[in-house]
């Protein structure tokens, strides 16, 4: 069956959309330019864009599978990296922590549009420890210790007002930000990669795709290997 859209069946908006095309430019990602790891690579990608005006560089898209295999995605906020790996936080009790604890391998990727770019990362997702959630915790502004107490993630509840029936609730009880602790069950999970992927727009869609693996040595792993991929 052929996966194109009978127009006859489809809007003229939908139409519409699938006859807009725009060229990616002629920005270049070559292996000589890129950087021995890949976390020095994305470190100067996320300035770039940053320093771009990309809107929420850290922006990433996580992607989990459940205990039933089926996949979903949404959108969360890099708060750290370095050589071990990409920190993001959330409730542990929401979909995607539930998801992490069956199956704790992930992709994160950041989709900077604007400026042609991609980055995809996949890993595996260990929970951070809790000082390393604490101290970051430590750091979230008092509206945001509130609402991360209030919210039961990815729960149903009957109402808006309810939440902030709730929120009302704990502003009462814990006027100041430092009385607001944080749930135990809100923490940080760290995405080691395996594999990261840069990807750079070109022209004619003859787009720049460098692969970072790890490469191992009796089951021990070693440095990162760089291997171009065809668009």
């Amino acid at each position: 069956m052929s996966d194109a859209i009978d127009p006859d069946r489809s809007g003229a908006g939908a139409r519409h959309a699938l006859s807009r095309r725009k060229d990616y430019g002629s920005e270049i990602l070559n292996e000589s330019d890129a950087a021995a790891d890949p976390f020095a690579q994305f470190d100067r990608w996320l300035a770039d864009a940053d320093a771009r005006g990309v809107y929420e560089p850290n922006a990433m898209v996580l992607g989990t599978v459940d205990g039933d295999g089926v996949p979903s995605s949404r959108t969360v906020l890099l708060r750290g990296f370095d050589e071990r790996g990409f920190v993001f936080y959330t409730d542990r009790r929401s979909r995607k922590g539930v998801a992490l604890a069956v199956h704790p391998t992930a992709t994160l990727l950041f989709p900077w549009y604007a400026i042609h770019r991609q980055v995809i990362v996949t890993g595996r997702a260990v929970e951070v420890d809790d000082a390393e959630s604490d101290a970051y915790w430590a750091t979230r502004p008092y509206g945001s210790r509130i609402a991360a107490t209030a919210s039961r993630q990815s729960q149903p509840i009957a109402s808006r007002a309810e939440l902030e029936s709730r929120v009302a609730e704990l502003e009462q009880a814990y006027p100041e930000a430092g009385e607001v602790r944080r749930p135990e069950t809100w923490g940080g999970y760290r995405v080691g990669p395996e594999r990261v992927e840069f990807w750079q727009g070109r022209t004619s869609r003859l787009h720049d795709r460098l692969v970072y693996t790890r490469s191992r040595d009796g089951g021990a792993v070693g440095a990162w290997g760089i291997q171009r991929l065809q668009p």
